[in-house]
Protein backbone atom coordinates (compact mmCIF):
# COMPACT_ATOMS: atom_id res chain seq x y z
CA UNK A 1 0.00 0.00 0.00
CA UNK A 2 3.07 1.98 0.84
CA UNK A 3 4.36 1.67 -2.89
CA UNK A 4 1.18 2.73 -4.47
CA UNK A 5 1.26 5.82 -2.63
CA UNK A 6 4.59 6.53 -3.07
CA UNK A 7 4.21 6.14 -6.90
CA UNK A 8 2.17 9.08 -6.92
CA UNK A 9 3.73 11.42 -4.47
CA UNK A 10 5.01 14.29 -5.88
CA UNK A 11 8.86 14.97 -4.68
CA UNK A 12 9.10 18.40 -4.33
CA UNK A 13 5.92 18.70 -2.70
CA UNK A 14 7.04 16.20 -0.43
CA UNK A 15 10.52 17.83 0.74
CA UNK A 16 8.08 20.87 0.81
CA UNK A 17 6.54 19.21 3.76
CA UNK A 18 9.84 17.93 5.44
CA UNK A 19 10.74 21.63 5.58
CA UNK A 20 7.52 22.75 6.47
CA UNK A 21 7.05 20.16 9.52
CA UNK A 22 10.42 20.56 10.68
CA UNK A 23 9.91 24.29 11.20
CA UNK A 24 6.19 24.00 12.78
CA UNK A 25 7.69 21.54 15.15
CA UNK A 26 10.00 23.52 16.81
CA UNK A 27 9.54 25.63 19.82
CA UNK A 28 12.42 28.26 18.35
CA UNK A 29 12.27 29.99 14.78
CA UNK A 30 15.30 28.32 13.44
CA UNK A 31 17.91 29.17 10.60
CA UNK A 32 18.11 28.49 7.26
CA UNK A 33 21.72 26.44 8.32
CA UNK A 34 19.65 24.66 10.95
CA UNK A 35 17.02 23.36 8.37
CA UNK A 36 19.65 21.83 6.04
CA UNK A 37 21.38 20.54 8.75
CA UNK A 38 18.71 18.33 10.53
CA UNK A 39 17.06 17.21 6.86
CA UNK A 40 20.37 16.92 4.86
CA UNK A 41 19.03 18.76 1.39
CA UNK A 42 20.44 21.14 -0.40
CA UNK A 43 20.83 24.83 0.89
CA UNK A 44 19.43 25.96 -2.66
CA UNK A 45 16.56 24.25 -2.11
CA UNK A 46 15.30 24.87 1.35
CA UNK A 47 16.07 28.41 0.86
CA UNK A 48 13.61 28.36 -1.97
CA UNK A 49 11.22 26.21 0.34
CA UNK A 50 11.11 28.72 2.90
CA UNK A 51 10.96 31.80 1.14
CA UNK A 52 8.07 29.96 -0.96
CA UNK A 53 6.38 29.61 2.29
CA UNK A 54 7.14 32.66 3.59
CA UNK A 55 5.56 34.77 1.22
CA UNK A 56 2.27 32.46 1.57
CA UNK A 57 2.21 33.36 5.26
CA UNK A 58 3.02 30.30 6.67
CA UNK A 59 5.67 31.44 7.80
CA UNK A 60 7.57 34.04 9.26
CA UNK A 61 10.78 35.62 7.99
CA UNK A 62 12.47 37.64 10.60
CA UNK A 63 15.07 39.35 7.60
CA UNK A 64 17.33 41.18 10.61
CA UNK A 65 18.07 38.00 12.38
CA UNK A 66 17.49 35.62 9.06
CA UNK A 67 15.50 33.17 11.23
CA UNK A 68 12.00 31.36 9.78
CA UNK A 69 8.70 30.11 12.22
CA UNK A 70 5.34 29.72 11.94
CA UNK A 71 3.27 32.33 10.57
CA UNK A 72 0.00 34.13 10.92
CA UNK A 73 -1.40 31.97 7.85
CA UNK A 74 -0.53 29.00 9.38
CA UNK A 75 -2.19 29.84 13.07
CA UNK A 76 -5.25 30.73 11.19
CA UNK A 77 -5.79 27.67 9.44
CA UNK A 78 -4.77 25.67 13.19
CA UNK A 79 -7.58 28.15 14.22
CA UNK A 80 -9.99 27.11 11.90
CA UNK A 81 -9.30 23.69 11.63
CA UNK A 82 -9.61 23.18 15.80
CA UNK A 83 -13.02 25.35 15.23
CA UNK A 84 -14.41 23.25 12.23
CA UNK A 85 -13.55 20.17 15.03
CA UNK A 86 -14.87 21.56 17.49
CA UNK A 87 -18.58 22.08 15.79
CA UNK A 88 -18.81 18.54 14.64
CA UNK A 89 -17.71 17.29 17.73
CA UNK A 90 -20.58 18.71 19.54
CA UNK A 91 -22.83 18.59 17.05
CA UNK A 92 -22.47 14.72 16.26
CA UNK A 93 -24.32 13.54 19.49
CA UNK A 94 -26.88 16.60 18.86
CA UNK A 95 -27.40 14.78 15.01
CA UNK A 96 -27.34 11.46 16.37
CA UNK A 97 -30.23 12.96 18.72
CA UNK A 98 -32.58 14.05 16.16
CA UNK A 99 -32.08 11.27 13.58
CA UNK A 100 -32.89 8.93 16.14
CA UNK A 101 -36.09 10.75 17.39
CA UNK A 102 -37.79 11.84 14.01
CA UNK A 103 -36.00 8.71 11.69
CA UNK A 104 -35.44 11.43 8.82
CA UNK A 105 -32.23 12.67 7.54
CA UNK A 106 -30.20 15.89 8.88
CA UNK A 107 -27.57 18.28 7.85
CA UNK A 108 -24.76 20.27 9.32
CA UNK A 109 -23.23 22.70 7.10
CA UNK A 110 -21.07 26.27 7.08
CA UNK A 111 -20.86 29.02 4.99
CA UNK A 112 -18.15 29.06 2.46
CA UNK A 113 -18.16 32.28 0.34
CA UNK A 114 -21.58 32.22 -1.21
CA UNK A 115 -22.13 28.43 -0.70
CA UNK A 116 -23.25 26.33 1.98
CA UNK A 117 -20.75 23.26 2.49
CA UNK A 118 -22.21 20.01 4.36
CA UNK A 119 -19.66 18.50 7.22
CA UNK A 120 -21.69 16.17 8.89
CA UNK A 121 -25.05 14.37 7.08
CA UNK A 122 -26.93 11.71 8.94
CA UNK A 123 -28.70 9.73 7.38
CA UNK A 124 -31.53 7.96 8.21
CA UNK A 125 -32.56 3.94 8.22
CA UNK A 126 -35.09 4.67 5.06
CA UNK A 127 -34.39 3.38 1.67
CA UNK A 128 -34.42 6.94 -0.07
CA UNK A 129 -31.21 8.70 -0.36
CA UNK A 130 -30.71 12.41 -0.87
CA UNK A 131 -28.35 14.32 -3.40
CA UNK A 132 -26.06 15.96 -0.80
CA UNK A 133 -22.94 14.56 0.64
CA UNK A 134 -20.22 15.54 3.15
CA UNK A 135 -18.33 18.34 0.90
CA UNK A 136 -20.70 19.18 -1.52
CA UNK A 137 -21.39 22.88 -1.92
CA UNK A 138 -25.01 24.08 -2.21
CA UNK A 139 -26.14 28.08 -3.35
CA UNK A 140 -27.25 29.89 -0.17
CA UNK A 141 -30.26 31.16 -2.03
CA UNK A 142 -31.43 27.49 -2.76
CA UNK A 143 -31.07 25.81 0.94
CA UNK A 144 -32.72 26.62 4.22
CA UNK A 145 -29.30 25.97 5.60
CA UNK A 146 -28.55 29.31 3.55
CA UNK A 147 -31.70 30.94 4.39
CA UNK A 148 -31.30 30.33 7.95
CA UNK A 149 -27.43 31.68 8.61
CA UNK A 150 -27.93 35.01 6.64
CA UNK A 151 -31.21 35.53 8.72
CA UNK A 152 -28.57 35.74 11.28
CA UNK A 153 -26.20 38.68 8.73
CA UNK A 154 -27.17 42.28 8.93
CA UNK A 155 -28.90 43.10 5.27
CA UNK A 156 -25.36 44.49 3.92
CA UNK A 157 -23.51 41.47 4.57
CA UNK A 158 -26.56 39.53 2.75
CA UNK A 159 -26.48 41.37 -0.09
CA UNK A 160 -22.87 40.84 -0.62
CA UNK A 161 -23.06 37.39 -0.79
CA UNK A 162 -25.84 37.32 -3.66
CA UNK A 163 -24.49 37.38 -6.86
CA UNK A 164 -26.66 38.78 -10.23
CA UNK A 165 -27.54 35.25 -10.99
CA UNK A 166 -29.06 32.45 -9.08
CA UNK A 167 -28.52 29.03 -10.41
CA UNK A 168 -31.77 27.11 -10.12
CA UNK A 169 -31.73 23.85 -9.51
CA UNK A 170 -35.23 22.82 -9.77
CA UNK A 171 -37.99 24.46 -10.90
CA UNK A 172 -38.94 26.04 -7.32
CA UNK A 173 -35.50 27.55 -6.70
CA UNK A 174 -35.71 31.41 -5.92
CA UNK A 175 -34.14 32.98 -9.14
CA UNK A 176 -34.32 36.75 -7.47
CA UNK A 177 -32.93 38.73 -4.61
CA UNK A 178 -35.99 40.09 -3.73
CA UNK A 179 -37.43 36.87 -3.05
CA UNK A 180 -34.69 35.83 -1.24
CA UNK A 181 -34.81 38.69 0.74
CA UNK A 182 -38.47 37.83 1.86
CA UNK A 183 -37.78 34.40 2.89
CA UNK A 184 -34.85 35.52 4.91
CA UNK A 185 -37.15 38.21 6.69
CA UNK A 186 -39.60 35.54 7.03
CA UNK A 187 -36.70 33.02 8.73
CA UNK A 188 -35.88 35.78 10.95
CA UNK A 189 -39.34 35.92 12.27
CA UNK A 190 -40.04 32.48 13.30
CA UNK A 191 -36.67 31.39 14.50
CA UNK A 192 -36.04 28.82 11.32
CA UNK A 193 -36.23 28.84 8.28
CA UNK A 194 -37.89 26.51 4.78
CA UNK A 195 -37.03 25.35 1.82
CA UNK A 196 -39.58 23.49 0.20
CA UNK A 197 -38.31 21.40 -3.29
CA UNK A 198 -35.90 24.57 -4.16
CA UNK A 199 -32.78 22.39 -3.54
CA UNK A 200 -34.06 18.88 -4.33
CA UNK A 201 -37.44 18.45 -6.29
CA UNK A 202 -39.92 16.48 -3.93
CA UNK A 203 -38.11 17.75 -0.70
CA UNK A 204 -38.28 19.46 2.07
CA UNK A 205 -35.85 21.18 4.38
CA UNK A 206 -36.02 22.91 7.70
CA UNK A 207 -33.45 24.74 8.79
CA UNK A 208 -31.81 26.37 12.00
CA UNK A 209 -28.53 28.90 12.79
CA UNK A 210 -26.16 27.66 14.95
CA UNK A 211 -24.29 31.59 16.59
CA UNK A 212 -20.94 31.62 18.63
CA UNK A 213 -21.33 33.17 21.95
CA UNK A 214 -21.40 36.52 20.23
CA UNK A 215 -24.40 35.65 18.30
CA UNK A 216 -22.78 35.54 15.02
CA UNK A 217 -24.06 32.32 12.71
CA UNK A 218 -21.03 29.73 12.52
CA UNK A 219 -22.98 26.47 10.67
CA UNK A 220 -26.68 25.73 10.23
CA UNK A 221 -28.38 22.29 10.44
CA UNK A 222 -31.67 21.39 8.87
CA UNK A 223 -33.75 18.23 8.42
CA UNK A 224 -34.77 16.93 5.25
CA UNK A 225 -38.13 14.92 4.19
CA UNK A 226 -39.96 13.94 1.30
CA UNK A 227 -43.09 16.71 1.30
CA UNK A 228 -45.86 14.63 2.35
CA UNK A 229 -43.63 13.53 5.81
CA UNK A 230 -42.26 16.91 6.50
CA UNK A 231 -45.73 18.68 6.14
CA UNK A 232 -46.80 17.87 9.90
CA UNK A 233 -43.47 17.60 11.20
CA UNK A 234 -42.20 21.07 10.69
CA UNK A 235 -43.03 22.89 14.19
CA UNK A 236 -41.41 19.77 16.02
CA UNK A 237 -38.60 19.68 13.51
CA UNK A 238 -37.93 23.29 13.88
CA UNK A 239 -38.23 22.79 18.06
CA UNK A 240 -35.93 20.19 17.85
CA UNK A 241 -32.94 21.26 15.38
CA UNK A 242 -33.40 25.02 17.90
CA UNK A 243 -33.23 23.60 21.24
CA UNK A 244 -29.87 21.38 19.71
CA UNK A 245 -28.59 24.34 18.36
CA UNK A 246 -29.14 26.29 21.54
CA UNK A 247 -27.16 23.77 23.04
CA UNK A 248 -24.05 23.41 20.06
CA UNK A 249 -23.79 27.05 20.60
CA UNK A 250 -23.43 26.67 24.19
CA UNK A 251 -20.25 24.60 23.55
CA UNK A 252 -18.68 26.04 21.35
CA UNK A 253 -15.80 28.58 22.51
CA UNK A 254 -16.55 32.38 22.29
CA UNK A 255 -14.44 33.25 19.60
CA UNK A 256 -16.50 30.54 16.99
CA UNK A 257 -15.11 30.01 13.77
CA UNK A 258 -13.35 33.07 12.08
CA UNK A 259 -12.19 33.41 8.85
CA UNK A 260 -13.62 30.35 7.37
CA UNK A 261 -15.64 31.66 4.76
Amino acid sequence: MRKEADQYSVLPVAKAMQVFTYVASQAHDVTLTEVVQALDLPKTTVFRYLQTLSSAGLFSHDVERDRYGVGNGFRRLAQIDAAYHNLRSNAQVELDGIVAGFRETVNLAVLSQSDVVYVDIREANRAQRFQARIGHRHPIHSTSLGKAIAACMPDDRVDSLLGSAFEPRTYRTITDARTFRRHVAEARVRGYAMEVGENEDGITCVGVPILDGRGNPIAAMSMSAPDNRMKVLVEKAAEALQSAAHRITAAMPLGGIQGAA
